[in-house]
């Protein structure tokens, strides 16, 4: 288990193989030199290519001591309970108590094409409370709920895992419900500071009228960082980043809403000759020139992020917890890339935030 005197920044975390990558194996150096940088934790997203979760957290497990490894995050409803149960308690006992699983709703045109059902609150709610369940070793006798109906589930009745629960919200509603059941919450990349303060009262509030103590429900943000990057890499960390979550239906409306834009904005983007001509995933295929050119579809405040001289993108990073935020997950950038912001940040940063504090993400 990691201590609190042996990582240097535990309230910061990254994102391992940000966006689209055909290569799992730069996971291995990456989260190496995320340890390295003194980051509490590294995030591994999920697609249905070659970014398996499970096995990549297995790897990065293996390949580090202090770090911790989360999910962020994976599905609730695309592996058996049991199965999706025994990949967090292996990956726990693997890394020595490092593991945090991390879960949403999925996107909702994806899921369709995969013949699944919209994931309800109701079976979020059934799904948190089966894994703590399987996790302290219960016996599950003939469980009925959304999830399924199940006449036994166990693991084994010696399993007494601490294994935090952290769900992806950025709708409102989702927010306050998120607040009232899991350990912790992560919010998306390219909220506004408006929208993270928003984001966080509602995780608040959900908790409080959950009878829970909202101080306990960490909620962190993902913060897109692209420090002194040259212009076509910083079109790939930022603009391509932003775009494709603005393709996905179901992604670009949630993130106007919280962020109040106006919607006809999505509406006139989605519209554009250029984002309808791109075949797929535009950080996955689109060219620099396309890029530029997508770039002159977005205003600015469309892209809430750090970006600029070391010293600008750590007083962004600041920002995050100045709107309530309690710990901030670097995205799109590499561990070296983030690097530079990560050094001025520890200039910024108050003495007192990490006292006591463990890198345990909820």
């Amino acid at each position: 288990m990691t201590t609190p005197d042996k990582v240097r920044f535990p309230e910061l975390g990254i994102y391992l193989l940000p966006g689209h990558s055909d290569r799992p194996a730069d996971l291995l150096d990456e989260v190496r030199a995320a340890e390295a940088l003194g980051l509490g934790s590294a995030w591994i997203s999920e697609r249905f290519d070659v970014k398996e979760v499970g096995a990549l957290s297995g790897a990065a497990a293996a390949v580090t001591e202090r770090i911790w490894i989360g999910t962020g995050v994976t599905n609730v409803d695309t592996r058996h309970p049991l199965v999706l149960a025994t990949l967090a308690t292996t990956v726990s006992r693997l890394s020595g108590g490092r593991f945090a699983l991390g879960v949403g709703r999925g996107i909702g045109v994806r899921s369709g094409m995969m013949g699944l059902a919209p994931v309800s609150n109701r079976r979020l709610t059934d799904f948190a409370a089966l894994m703590r369940k399987l996790w302290s070793g219960e016996r599950v006798v003939g469980h009925d709920s959304s999830l399924g109906k199940f006449p036994y589930l166990h693991q084994a009745a010696w399993l007494h895992e601490s294994i935090p629960l952290l769900m992806t919200a950025f709708g409102e509603k989702s927010l306050a419900f998120a607040g009232s059941v899991f350990d912790g919450v992560i919010l998306h990349t390219f909220l506004s500071d408006e929208a993270v303060a928003r984001a966080v009262a509602l995780v608040r509030g959900g908790a409080e009228r959950a009878g829970r103590d909202p101080a306990a429900v960490k909620v962190w943000t993902v913060l897109a960082v692209a420090c002194d990057a040259p212009e076509e890499r910083l079109l790939k960390l930022i603009t391509a980043r932003m775009a494709t979550y603005l393709q996905a239906q179901g992604y670009g409306e949630l993130l106007f809403a919280i962020n109040r834009w106006d919607p006809a904005g999505l509406a006139r983007f989605r519209a554009s000759e250029l984002v309808k001509s791109i075949p797929g995933g535009i950080d996955s295929v689109a060219t620099p020139e396309q890029l530029r050119r997508i770039r002159e579809l977005m205003p600015a405040e469309w892209l809430p992020a750090a970006v600029g001289s070391a010293a600008q993108c750590a007083r962004r990073i600041e920002d995050q917890f100045r709107a309530g935020a309690d710990g901030v997950i670097l995205h799109a950038s590499l561990p070296h890339e983030a690097a530079p912001a990560v050094e001025a940040y520890a200039a910024l940063r108050p003495a007192a935030r990490a006292q006591g504090r463990n890198p345990r993400p909820a």
